[in-house]
């Protein structure tokens, strides 16, 4: 029984070191290009794991999408808006913001504790979905899974979408630059 055991926990803590590892690194760091990529490892860490609870097609989906094109996408607008040049931090301009930022991550941990606290989470069995029915015979993930997005969650789905292509769109206007036009002066 332990020489079951062993792989699947030598799995797993390598996956949670990758996860939290990564996760820390997008937070410590100072450069946002190195926080991207930090990134891309804690995500690699979360498709670790996906795989060792035998949930391939999330496993490529999360290379694929998240750790593809959105890390790609977040690197296009730190480099399009040129947040990698110094700026004066010693100049805050909201004030109180630190205060009301740490008030807002202390309530939100809280929440997640009473969260946690109060349900009755399971994990770990690789043979039932989220709902804790057991798959279909002869029917895979990737049917459920296109079932769910396209029905139940079709609106939270286009919704992410829309949020995706707003803050893209909010990017390339914070980092355009007024040109002068013909006959101006530039001052």
């Amino acid at each position: 029984m332990i020489a079951y055991a062993f792989p699947s926990l030598a799995v797993f803590v390598v996956c949670a070191l990758m996860t939290l590892g990564g996760a820390l690194g997008v937070l410590l760091v100072r450069n946002p290009v190195h926080a991207a990529l930090s990134l891309i490892l804690s995500l690699f860490g979360v498709a670790l794991g996906f795989l060792a609870q035998q949930a391939d097609f999330l496993a490529a989906v999360e290379i694929i999408v998240y750790a593809g094109a959105i890390v790609v996408l977040f690197l296009f607008v730190i480099m399009f808006l040129g947040i990698d040049r110094h700026s004066h931090r010693e100049v805050e301009p909201l004030a109180g913001q630190r205060f009301l930022a740490a008030l807002g991550v202390g309530i939100v941990v809280l929440g997640v504790i009473a969260l946690i606290a109060s349900s009755h989470w399971v994990s770990g069995v690789p043979s039932v979905s989220t709902n804790g029915v057991p798959l279909a015979p002869g029917s895979g993930n990737i049917t459920q899974i296109g079932d769910a997005v396209f029905t139940t969650y079709l609106i939270a789905f286009e919704a992410t979408g829309a949020l995706l292509l707003i803050a893209v769109i909010g990017a390339v206007n914070l980092a355009r630059k007024e040109r002068p036009r013909v006959g101006e002066e530039v001052a």
